[in-house]
């Protein structure tokens, strides 16, 4: 049974928990959107703000949940917005790679590649509109010639609409090494929250080779 981390956690690409009964058409979505937590009807945010305004305690409360919302930009709809802007790879002594989402892809089919046994870390930016977000959380699964090789889930918490996005950077890791590492891996990423809402459901490729891609 896959067992859900609720702490930080990196996006690891490793060979060390393959599973010769998983297949990249598997439903790897096992849970995600099945099982929401009911949390009553929404209601936007602007209305939850007028509700109990004369309760200083709620108010307060809310004020320090909101932290700088613009109050008075806030829309009329009910669910939160949660859009992933980029992923960012992080390696030490290298620049950063920032990739806008959706990936896009070169033209052997990767959206990027890594270096075999290199340390590495991922970096997702994100904004939040429109409501409060609660339990967003994300899943990202790897497979490599059909067998799953990593299978992810971690928890990134609950967040208000603010303008400047959030970002969120998984711990370290190091890319399997040798030969039998190399090669093209696929995967699938889908942020969903505690409502089952799916804000991003995206499938790519990468790849691990010898050596790190030329710079441009």
């Amino acid at each position: 049974m896959e067992k859900e981390e609720n702490k930080e956690a990196s996006v690891s690409i490793s060979n060390n928990d393959t599973d010769t009964n998983d297949v990249e058409n598997d439903d790897y979505d096992d849970d995600d959107g099945k099982h929401a937590v009911v949390l009553g009807p929404q209601v936007p945010l602007k209305d939850h703000l007028e509700l109990d305004k004369d309760d200083d305690s709620l108010r307060r409360w809310k004020e320090q949940l909101l932290g700088d919302v613009d109050t008075t930009k806030l829309g009329e709809t009910a669910e939160p917005e949660v859009t992933i802007l980029t992923l960012t790879i992080l390696t030490p002594g290298r620049p950063d790679l920032i990739l806008p989402i959706p990936l896009v892809s070169d033209d052997k089919g990767h959206a990027f590649a890594l270096k075999d046994g290199s340390t590495y870390s991922f970096r997702f930016s994100f904004t939040v509109s429109n409501n409060i977000v609660s339990g967003l959380r994300y899943r990202h699964t790897v497979w490599k010639t059909g067998v799953r090789v990593e299978n992810q889930k971690v928890m990134l918490g609950t967040y208000s609409p603010q303008p400047e996005p959030y970002t969120y950077e998984a711990e370290e890791d190091t890319t399997p090494s040798g030969i039998f590492a190399r090669g093209s891996y696929t995967a699938k990423l889908k942020f969903v929250d505690d409502d089952g809402k799916v804000h991003l459901d995206m499938s790519y490729c990468f790849e691990i080779r010898k050596d790190w891609p030329a710079s441009p």
